[in-house]
């Protein structure tokens, strides 16, 4: 909560771009039916995990708890570092012109090209771990594979609407794990 209001306070636009609806007027279709199909997955994996626990599918050492809440707490710094460098973070892929859009090279950017999913996969697994729930983290699989999928329409649209995204994107070889992919 605290992140939220600091990111809130310095930056007004990137806060109005992020409570946005996810599913808007002019996106892309492929994002569209992409995004409805992550959002299903993230809500479908979170009452799994539910049910995980409630029965008891999982047996989870406390220190793979301790483990996931340590990694649930890097992918929120992540998060949060990536929109602190980008004004343009928004959840629906899209060129903001109005907003004078330009592509971000600094921070988590000079790492990989997707911090945002990247620190979004680490915050789901840690959040799967630290509740105990190793079915839980299997799931986490579907939604790598579904931001995955997701990183190539963003990066379609990037090519064609933001000058200089290629030259960044032959600099930043790696889309979402540095020196890996």
């Amino acid at each position: 909560l605290t992140l939220g209001v600091a990111l809130a306070r310095r930056d007004p636009g990137l806060m109005n771009e992020r409570l946005s609806s996810p599913i808007q007027k002019n996106q892309d279709a492929a994002d569209k039916i992409l995004l409805s199909i992550l959002l299903l997955a993230i809500f479908g994996s979170q009452i799994f995990m539910g049910f995980d626990i409630r029965f008891g599918w999982s047996a989870v050492p406390v220190w793979v708890q301790v483990v996931g809440a340590l990694v649930l707490l890097l992918g929120i710094w992540i998060c949060y570092l990536t929109m602190l460098e980008n004004s343009f973070a928004a959840p629906v892929v899209k060129i903001q012109d109005e907003r004078g859009q330009r592509v971000i090279t600094t921070g988590p950017y000079s790492y990989v090209r997707h911090p945002m999913y990247a620190g979004a996969i680490l915050f789901f697994a840690g959040t799967a771990l630290l509740l105990g729930s190793w079915w839980g983290l299997a799931s986490i699989l579907v939604l790598v594979v579904l931001l995955s999928i997701r990183t190539f329409i963003e990066e379609k649209t990037l090519r064609a609407g933001l000058r200089g995204y290629d030259d960044y994107a032959a600099r930043v070889r790696y889309r979402l794990i540095p020196l890996v992919w």
